[in-house]
């Protein structure tokens, strides 16, 4: 398929794209003075069940996202460096559990912490490929607004999970040091693809996992809320 034939079928998609997200209750937690009173009002099963769905809308659109850009973009023997992802993830250091026995073992204290943790370390790098993205000559329209669409609600995402944690752990919020960080720069330049297109592709890479991260934590969380058993699967 040619580069015409996919934008052709992408700028199709966006164009039904604006309706995805009417599925989701609206998780606008701040009012207009800034206080996030709107969803204090909100049962924590309800509020779980929002956040719940705006992180597996967050996962699905950087999923499209990243096929966008790499259909794009990357030549196809290079598609490889997709299952190859996430080594040079800028989160990888974090103290976050990578197993299905790490992640069964944490407390629903850590599980909403770990993805307080990870939201907030994606929203400089969403900023900056935002910023990037805009200068790329042929960078189509559906994958810009999709990349803007993904920070707004990764902030919505931040503020319905600083209210569970506050509802459901009855606590403020781990401020940890990590959060300061770098992005990571990509060191084995291909001669088929400038250094800044896998850099971008990378990021994209690595926000797809830890969407699907943030996602998998909150949907155990929500699993634990009934019966346990069942939730050995995550």
């Amino acid at each position: 398929m040619n580069r015409v034939k996919v934008l052709q079928a992408w700028m199709w998609c966006v164009s039904l794209w604006p309706c995805w997200p009417s599925h989701a209750a609206p998780l606008d937690c701040k009012d207009e003075t800034g206080s996030l009173i709107q969803c204090t009002s909100i049962s924590p099963e309800k509020l779980l069940d929002r956040v719940i769905q705006h992180a597996e809308l967050i996962y699905r659109v950087s999923e499209e996202s990243c096929t966008l850009f790499e259909q794009m973009f990357v030549p196809y023997p290079l598609h490889a460096l997709r299952s190859q992802g996430g080594t040079m993830c800028h989160t990888k250091p974090f103290p976050i559990p990578g197993s299905k026995t790490e992640i069964q073992q944490i407390s629903d204290k850590w599980l909403l912490h770990s993805v307080l943790m990870l939201v907030q370390s994606w929203m400089e790098p969403l900023i900056y490929l935002q910023t990037t993205l805009n200068r790329y000559d042929d960078a189509p329209d559906a994958l810009l607004n999709k990349t803007k669409w993904v920070s707004d609600k990764l902030l919505s995402l931040e503020q319905g999970v600083v209210v569970l944690i506050r509802k459901m752990l009855d606590e403020g919020i781990l401020t940890p040091s990590i959060f300061e960080h770098t992005l990571t720069p990509y060191d084995e330049p291909s001669p088929e693809i400038p250094e800044s297109v896998l850099r971008d592709y990378n990021l994209l890479i690595c926000f797809k996992k830890d969407a699907h991260k943030m996602e998998t934590f909150l949907k155990l969380l929500k699993c634990r809320q009934g019966n346990k058993l069942s939730c050995l699967s995550y």
